[in-house]
């Protein structure tokens, strides 16, 4: 049995690509992981708030120093983390805009992102200290970029490997559901995707 943590990012709820895809990858994890459970968080619903002068401070007062509005603002990182290390299996929906992640993502990692709860600095460098979790990429995109001319313009799988192993999740594989606006290509472009899906 395997905690699963779903993170969906898309704004476009039952039409989006990228929570086909998630959904699609938790499946076959489940016939692989029988009994396994599943947690969603939809971070469009929880509207992580981007990060402001009130969350820079919270994150660097120790918790019994925090006044009220302290503790108000740390909640949603604190939260964001601990369903992070509670979960064996980690599914992140990102949907490419502009080449790169939606806003609420990138909110999302900031507030994971914090020095001594998430990653810590050594004297051999920085350490990450979420470990131990396999993480899944459901990446949609309305174009091609596993290849060809716009494969260079691709933020989005680079950005979140590199984060997430600043983070010490370097088990990460990226699964693409790609070419949804392409008339070729896009008929088929999910079933494609869902055919790809192997767990490790």
């Amino acid at each position: 049995m395997k905690k699963i943590l779903h993170i969906i990012s898309s704004p476009r709820g039952d039409a989006s690509y990228s929570i086909k895809l998630g959904n699609g990858i938790i499946a076959k994890i489940k016939e692989a992981y029988p009994d396994s459970t599943v947690k969603e968080s939809n971070l469009v619903q929880k509207q992580f708030p981007h990060l402001e002068e009130a969350h820079l401070t919270a994150f660097f007062t120790p918790a019994e120093a925090r006044t009220p509005e302290s503790v108000l603002a740390v909640q949603h990182s604190d939260e964001a983390i601990a369903e992070m290390m509670e979960a064996d299996i980690i599914v992140i929906g990102a949907p490419l805009y502009n080449f790169g992640i939606h806003s609420t993502l990138k909110a999302w990692i900031d507030h994971i992102s914090r020095n001594n709860h998430t990653f810590k600095v050594t004297e051999n460098g920085p350490e990450g200290l979420i470990k131990n979790k396999k993480v899944y990429i459901a990446l949609s995109s309305g174009w091609i970029y596993s290849e060809g001319a716009m494969q260079a313009m691709d933020f989005v799988a680079p950005y979140l490997k590199a984060i997430l192993g600043f983070l010490g999740m370097t088990d990460v594989t990226v699964i693409r559901v790609e070419g949804t606006a392409m008339p070729e290509v896009q008929e088929h472009a999910l079933a494609k995707a869902m055919d790809s899906i192997t767990i490790e």
